[in-house]
């Protein structure tokens, strides 16, 4: 007998700025509802990257150290890490800033996954009804029950305190790889 996923495709978004254990288990609660997960990377470029009221810092440079490409090779590497194959995913940019460009990166028809914490998430929501999508919301938790952020490991990298076993091992081993830390001090500096 084999089991049936609730949805055949779900659209699950994130900066990812930068990849952390706590996304690891956002992603996985979309993947185990929908037999093929779309990954929709936001703030894929300065050009496809707007900023937004509801939290302004998003669009921020320093809060968007690593490039689009960074981002896609970590979430391929880590989801494989653990134990889904390329099959089961795909990874596109998405400009969630942009909703008039939406059906030209993920399937219109999915389920779109939403984890809320904040004005951000609720923006979103609103966001996603307007345009009559269908939404599967996640989580939705205050802001101190959110647990790890990207910010927090952005911080830890900054101020040189540790950070490596707040992301996975797939992701650390790239984040050394490509000096990843000491480009977020850099940034910080010319902040």
């Amino acid at each position: 007998m084999s089991y049936r996923k609730k949805y055949d495709t779900g659209v699950i978004h994130g900066r990812f700025q930068v990849l952390h254990n706590d996304h690891i288990k956002y992603l996985l609660s979309g993947w185990e509802l929908c037999e093929q997960l779309v990954i929709g990377i936001t703030n894929p470029d300065p050009v496809l990257t707007r900023e937004e009221n509801s939290d302004l810092n998003r669009s921020a440079g320093h809060s968007n150290p690593l490039t689009y490409y960074e981002r896609f090779i970590i979430l391929r590497d880590v989801l494989c890490e653990q134990g889904l194959s390329l099959k089961d995913f795909s990874i596109v940019p998405f400009p969630v800033n942009i909703p008039e460009l939406y059906q030209n990166y993920v399937p219109m028809d999915a389920v779109f996954f939403l984890s809320i914490y904040d004005n951000w998430g609720r923006t979103k929501l609103q966001r996603f009804k307007d345009l009559g999508l269908k939404i599967h919301i996640l989580r939705d938790v205050p802001p101190e029950h959110k647990g790890l952020s990207s910010t927090d490991i952005r911080e830890f990298m900054r101020a040189k305190k540790p950070w490596e076993n707040s992301v996975p091992e797939a992701a650390k081993k790239l984040y050394l790889k490509w000096n990843i830390p000491e480009r977020i001090i850099k940034m910080a500096e010319e902040k």
